[in-house]
């Protein structure tokens, strides 16, 4: 059992495996496909999921698996939590890392994962596989994402 707001006053370094799961707010926005621009500075979300995730859980189906079978799924780690760009802004790995509060729609915080998807604040009824998809249609599906994680 966790205790409740065991994040705070800890450095990412200092959490247990289940406590470290247990940040994870399961949107499924690391889990959207990404295309890099040419120059390798610019990083665009696309509505495309990996085939392993469940929309309607938002949940990765293979996830103690993840790395075998995606070998570009990147596990995110303390040590470069608050390093990637590309991570939501919302992200409670980012968050802690850059020594930033929870957000109040968080699953710990909430109670529940409802509040986030009905704010809009995971995938979930806004995604399609990326086994329906070629990639050569992936820029179509280029999506905006702001700031406050909501998904358009």
């Amino acid at each position: 059992m966790l205790k409740k707001e065991f994040w705070i006053g800890k450095t990412l370094e200092d959490f247990s495996r289940e406590e470290w799961e247990a940040l994870c707010d399961s949107c499924g926005l690391c889990c959207l496909i990404k295309i890099m621009d040419e120059e390798g500075e610019e990083v665009y979300y696309t509505d495309v999921v990996c085939r392993y995730h469940d929309s309607e859980q938002c949940r990765c189906t293979v996830y103690g698996e993840r790395t075998i079978k995606v070998p570009t799924c990147l596990v995110v780690t303390p040590q470069i939590a608050g390093n990637l760009d590309w991570i939501p802004e919302t992200c409670a790995y980012r968050l802690l890392a850059e020594g930033k509060d929870l957000a109040d729609w968080h699953p710990l915080l909430a109670g529940s994962k409802e509040l986030m998807h009905t704010r809009g604040n995971s995938v979930k009824g806004k995604v399609v596989s990326e086994s329906k998809v070629s990639e050569s249609q992936l820029e179509d599906h280029i999506i905006y994402i702001w700031n406050e994680g909501d998904i358009a």
